[in-house]
């Protein structure tokens, strides 16, 4: 669990000197949000270059109607507001970029190609250790706070990496990732809260900015 010395939106007991208010200029709510985005980022780079490692498996949630998000015609009818896909067993040509991954699953037995940037992701969660992450869903206004900061999504990107291993699906199998399992997918990130005493679940909710 994250936390901050007294209030990390500005209001309220510093901690320090008493009890004045103060305004956070920094955005530190942002800049964490903006390094645990890289958290998942490296976690994908890492299945990229040599596939899931043990009984690790993720769950991303993210918002379809974000910007640079690429989708089905029939997937976005069905998920107008946000999706979750499961990488586990069967999945093919993941790609890592700066901004964002690409990923091959199958839906209803139907192959689909996604693309997802990292500022669209709303929720990480791999079940196999009981770590989640929740992220706000990011604004303009956001993105201009990060930018004065001299930040972006692709940051922080290596030069060059080592060619992507093959993950997922063998020749000849069809991947069963799809609707029912981002519906579980949900329930179980759902119940990957920070009330759950062994969980290693990372909140945001104290940094949250309010308005």
């Amino acid at each position: 669990m994250i936390g901050n010395a007294g209030n990390g939106n500005g209001s309220g007991n510093d901690g320090f000197g008493g009890g004045q208010a103060v305004e956070d200029l920094m955005r530190y709510d942002l800049l964490v949000e903006h390094a645990l985005r890289q958290v998942v980022r490296y976690a994908l780079a890492r299945v990229e270059r040599s596939g899931l490692p043990g009984g690790h498996h993720f769950y991303i949630a993210f918002d379809t109607r974000h910007d640079g998000v690429r989708m089905s015609d029939r997937l976005r009818e069905k998920y107008p507001e946000e999706m979750t896909i499961v990488l586990q067993h069967q999945f093919w040509d993941l790609r890592v970029f700066p901004d964002r991954f690409e990923v091959g699953l199958s839906f209803g037995g139907v192959p689909e190609r996604l693309v997802i940037p990292f500022e669209a992701i709303t929720g990480f969660y791999d079940q196999h250790v009981q770590f989640a992450l929740q992220f706000r869903k990011m604004t303009p206004e956001d993105n201009e706070t990060l930018e004065l900061s001299g930040l972006s999504t692709g940051d922080e990107v290596a030069a060059s990496a080592p060619a992507p291993a093959k993950a997922g699906a063998k020749d000849g199998e069809k991947a069963t990732t799809g609707a029912a399992s981002a519906r579980d997918a949900e329930e179980r990130a759902g119940e990957a809260g920070a009330e759950k005493t062994g969980d290693k679940v990372v909140s945001l909710d104290a940094f949250r900015k309010k308005t």
